[in-house]
């Protein structure tokens, strides 16, 4: 089948003209998705019949199936909730134990919701997306149910003692629905309810309160953004003693208003006066800020903390909690029934300290146990009921641990569970480097790999470079056994646009300067072959989403950097990203092509319209996208690898027809988009001889 559309006649292939393949933007038209199967059939045979197809696919399997992997657990009330997938459960199973079960090497779990018995009876690929359960009592349960991976999904009312849906409870269809719990006979609810009440990004403009046992189209409207806003939410605070309702305006990704609302139903919202671009959060009487811009005299990416009674009645004294340097930036807090667990980063890798509140200010206390090049992230709190907390830390070459502690207690913690060592690591390593990018700005990477390494070999980079995403250490199982055990090296750079030193390393590469993000990951590549890690064409690189819009750039800008490049899910029309699905809210991150003033730089940075036949050549590329991604619209991908295909640059395209932005939904699918990937790395960064 020929790219071009059935009927359409091409007229010029400048990158100003006419765009020939639009129609690849219908993402279930006919015509479209039989040019992607043949795209797919064409994969496939080109990456799937060898033998070591197989057995790569097969041992990516085993490591996602592992029955060895930590169960990550929520608390609600007495349970810890966990979703797990395995091989015998393939798109899941929601199910609770006890801290008591928890603690043994075998836990005995509870089943509450299975996908595939559900999936099954309802002909449906169902997904899990979430749930919100009903505090104090934990019997009532808001599931969150997406067809194949969308970010779109079904809502139902379930039953955590009678474990089964609620008949004539709350119920919305598919939509990107925001709700949550007010109290038993109430919610929260931003849906669709038709035109006007959607923004153009798709999310929720309504804030409306909805009374069970009532249609959901008379649900009363309590707030409303603007038609420009990106979204606006509402929740309820029931952290007992401190009852209250919020609601936010988010005006675009990065400025958003937070208003209190009053507990007569007549009065106005009160807007909190903190800076729109800062983010804000509330716990008991303490208001915490972090600004993104200089705000009372204080750095963007501090940590303040005020009376939120005192900050209402005009005092704007802080408690300053954490300052940030040219080395160290504030990696997030959260908070237990009476104390802050603080996460900071030096140079990307992980501090913690306990915070206290007391009458006589803050007191502080190193948390140990953090090795270094590594990370800690806490993974739950109860900050309602208790100071339990649950800590996960890891590194590249060390297996997660999540450790359970008491904040306050003199015991340290314990560590409750330990994951498995998927990958044999004797004889590798991991180091730090710093290179220089072209405004002399120094870049952090970290290099995984042999530690006594005899001369270049096979390297894989992978980077993102936007929207505030930190690249930190974390263990993967996949990467090391798809590529590290075979003789690989990993390396992945903290370029701008991420937050790895605070809000000015993001904002460094917003709009007409994500040039920035660029320049600094050809630094890395450069730095990379300088110290004699790779050769060029030893050199693959890999990223997703808006990582996938920095391969694009380096496969246009920087082609003679790189033996291989592997996008998934990429942004890679810079001119009509704001036109499809989820793209108009991202107008903050890069500019609006609608916009005379963004336009060029948009141009400039667009990998669709970079693309040419002359030049330098293109190093190979594989593209991944899904049909059910909702967020970045697979017509991306699929006009990329048309354009590319037209202009004879080496291109591999799969998409799989579900999965959504995070391209599988199950283990199956994430092993063969695993085995995918590392057979086309592999097979052009270490060609037969």
């Amino acid at each position: 089948m020929s790219d071009e559309a059935p009927g359409v006649t091409r007229e010029s292939s400048g990158p100003d003209d006419h765009d020939p393949y639009l129609w690849l933007e219908d993402v279930s038209g006919e015509a479209a998705l039989a040019w992607v199967r043949e795209r797919n059939a064409e994969t496939v045979d080109a990456l799937t019949t060898g033998t070591d197809f197989k057995v790569l696919e097969r041992e990516v399997r085993e490591v996602l199936d592992d029955d060895g992997r930590i169960p990550y657990v929520v608390r609600r009330g007495r349970h810890l909730y966990n979703f797990w997938q395995d091989a015998d459960r393939l798109r899941g199973v929601w199910r609770r134990t006890t801290l008591e079960e928890y603690r043994t090497d075998d836990p005995a779990w509870e089943t509450v919701l299975d996908l595939d018995a559900l999936a099954e009876a309802e002909g449906e690929k169902w997904a899990w997306a979430g749930s919100a359960v009903l505090a104090p009592g934990h019997r009532h349960a808001l599931v969150m149910l997406s067809r194949d991976g969308a970010d779109a999904c079904v809502v139902r009312e379930f039953d955590l003692q009678t474990l089964r849906f609620v008949d004539g409870g709350f119920a919305v269809e598919e939509a990107k629905t925001r709700i949550g719990w007010i109290d038993h006979d109430h919610v929260w609810i931003g849906t669709d309810f038709g035109p006007g009440s959607m923004s153009p990004s798709g999310y929720p403009l309504q804030v409306r309160r909805w009374r069970r046992g009532t249609p959901l189209a008379s649900a009363e409207t309590v707030y409303e953004g603007r038609p420009s806003d990106l979204s606006a939410s509402g929740w309820r605070d029931h952290t007992p003693g401190f009852e209250r309702d919020f609601v936010s305006r988010q005006i675009d990704f990065w400025n958003q208003e937070l208003f209190l609302l009053p507990a007569d139903p007549d009065g106005p919202p009160e807007k909190i006066d903190v800076p729109d671009d800062a983010v804000a959060s509330v716990h008991r009487q303490w208001l915490m800020v972090t600004p993104r811009s200089p705000w009372l005299g204080h750095a963007p990416g501090s940590l303040l903390a005020f009376d939120l009674d005192a900050f209402r009645a005009g005092d704007r004294e802080p408690d300053v909690l954490f300052t940030p340097d040219a080395h160290t930036a504030l990696g997030g807090h959260s908070w237990t029934r009476n104390h802050l667990l603080l996460t900071t980063r030096a140079d990307v890798s992980s501090r913690l300290e306990l915070l206290t509140p007391g009458p006589d200010g803050w007191t502080r206390a190193p948390l140990a146990g953090v090795p270094p090049l590594s990370t800690a992230s806490v993974v739950c709190t109860d900050p309602d009921e208790s100071d339990e907390y649950f800590l996960n830390v890891t590194g590249f070459l060390q297996p997660s641990t999540l450790y359970r502690g008491t904040a306050g207690a003199a015991d340290g913690g314990e560590g409750v569970k330990r994951g498995p060592a998927l990958f044999d690591t004797a004889g590798m390593a991991v180091s730090q480097y710093f290179a220089t990018s072209a405004d002399g700005t120094r870049v952090p990477y970290f290099v995984v790999g042999p530690e006594d390494r005899p001369g270049p070999g096979p390297t894989l980079l992978y980077g993102y470079g936007g929207f505030e995403i930190s690249m930190v250490p974390q263990y993967s199982a996949v990467t090391g056994r798809a590529w590290l055990a075979r003789g690989g090296t990993y390396v992945v750079a903290g370029i701008r646009g991420g937050r790895e030193y605070g809000p000015a390393w993001h904002q460094a590469a917003l709009g007409a300067n994500r040039v920035r993000a660029f320049e600094d990951f050809a630094a890395v590549a450069r730095d990379l072959t300088a110290r004699g890690i790779a050769t060029p064409a030893q050199l693959g690189i890999e990223g997703g989403s808006n990582g996938g819009l920095l391969m694009g750039a380096m496969l246009t800008r920087e082609p003679e950097l790189f033996g291989a490049v592997v996008a998934h899910v990429p942004l890679l029309d810079m001119l009509r990203f704001h036109k499809l699905l989820a793209g108009a809210s991202w107008t903050a991150e890069y500019g609006d092509p609608d916009d005379p003033a963004d336009r060029p730089h948009l141009e400039h940075i667009s990998p669709y319209h970079r693309m040419r036949a002359d030049g330098p050549a293109y190093p190979p590329l594989l593209l991944l996208t899904s049909t059910r991604d909702d967020r970045v619209h697979p017509g991306h991908a699929r006009k990329a690898a048309a354009r590319l295909r037209e202009l004879g640059h080496p291109v591999l395209f799969h998409e799989h027809l579900g999965g959504g932005h995070g391209g599988a939904t199950d283990h199956r699918q994430t092993a063969f988009n695993e085995a995918l990937v590392h057979t086309f790395l592999w097979e052009r960064l270490t060609p037969r001889r």
